[in-house]
């Protein structure tokens, strides 16, 4: 039976919740071991480097994120190949080979930088609260939990902590707790707040009176949590589509390899989300076709294979919705 692709906003659609709950699978997998006596005493000694490999923040803890990108490339390569048609030949499939040198290896670098980086910028964040830990005077136990979170006794599972986020969504955490300890009206303009303590934190800042430290402690938990879903969805998103236009390039690039169409046939297409979300330099890309190995040049100076190409700078990437689609002009030089 002939396979029926979809469209790739369609597909992503489908793949983007696996991502995610990968990334907070990965997180959970750190988090809800943790040995809170020797994490204390980590803390107290400031031993960041002990403390990634006490939570084992490595590759391996980040396996189901790694596994969930490589299904989705699969996915993405073949609808891209089941999307392929020679005129004449209805009978003729085209398929992805997910074992192809190459496609392995653009998957394996890929998925070990992302990796790299995540893991890369959790030591940054865990020296980050250990100094500001220190600086506030925190316990090592407060910071410990900073850290991993509490248990919820509801779930079993650790809330509220600092791993996962990226070092800079931490200080806006930390920002919050600042301007809630100092009844700072700011903290009601936070995206991320919890809502359902408005009234209270309004209340507590007309009034003058302090806003309770357990209170505080409550209140940044779910801050924590709700920017850690935020990057879970940011993660998704962003890498979800990279990995389908990677592996829609791909199926084309397999196409040639193996001489079922020529290079100078095939043409890549930009399609943007078109609403107003669109970044302006993405505006401007809708649409335009560009030859097989040539790249798209944004107005902003940077060039791209494909839409999220991890080559590109990240203010053209991250949360990018654009895909590319691949057009093979069998009739080209036909008169």
């Amino acid at each position: 039976m002939a396979r029926t692709p979809i469209r790739i906003p369609d597909l992503v659609a489908k793949w983007e919740p696996e991502v995610r709950k990968a990334f907070e699978e990965s997180i959970r997998t750190i988090r809800n071991p943790a040995r809170m006596a020797r994490l204390v005493e980590l803390a107290e000694a400031n031993d960041v480097d002990g403390i990634l490999a006490e939570l084992k923040i490595n590759p391996a803890s980040f396996r189901p994120l790694d596994r969930a990108i490589s299904d989705a490339y699969e996915a993405g390569g073949e609808n891209a190949a089941a999307g392929a048609k020679v005129p004449g030949q209805s009978r003729f499939v085209v398929q992805f080979d997910m074992r192809n040198p190459t496609a392995e290896g653009w998957l394996r670098s890929y998925s070990s930088t992302l990796i790299r980086e995540i893991t890369d910028d959790q030591r940054v964040l865990i020296r980050d609260v250990l100094a500001a830990g220190t600086a506030a005077g925190r316990n090592p136990k407060a910071t410990a939990l900073d850290l991993v979170g509490r248990i919820n006794p509801a779930t079993g599972r650790r809330e509220g902590g600092a791993i996962g986020l990226t070092a800079s969504q931490e200080g806006w955490c930390r920002r919050y707790a600042e301007e809630l300890a100092s009844g700072n009206p700011a903290a009601l303009t936070r995206k991320l707040r919890d809502r359902r303590f408005d009234g209270a934190v309004t209340k507590a800042i007309k009034s003058g009176q302090p806003i309770p430290a357990e209170t505080i402690t409550k209140l940044v938990a779910a801050y924590r949590n709700r920017a850690l879903r935020h990057r879970a969805i940011t993660i998704a998103r962003t890498e979800t589509l990279r990995a389908m236009n990677a592996a829609a390039f791909e199926s084309a690039r397999q196409m040639i390899e193996r001489g079922e169409v020529s290079e100078a046939l095939v043409s890549k297409v930009w399609h943007s989300a078109k609403d107003e979300r669109v970044r302006h330099t993405h505006s401007v890309l809708d649409g335009q076709r560009v030859p097989f190995r040539s790249m798209f040049r944004s107005p902003s100076g940077a060039f791209l294979a494909y839409p999220c190409d991890p080559a590109a700078p990240a203010e053209e990437t991250v949360c990018c919705r654009c895909w590319m689609s691949t057009a093979v002009d069998f009739f080209a030089g036909l008169t």
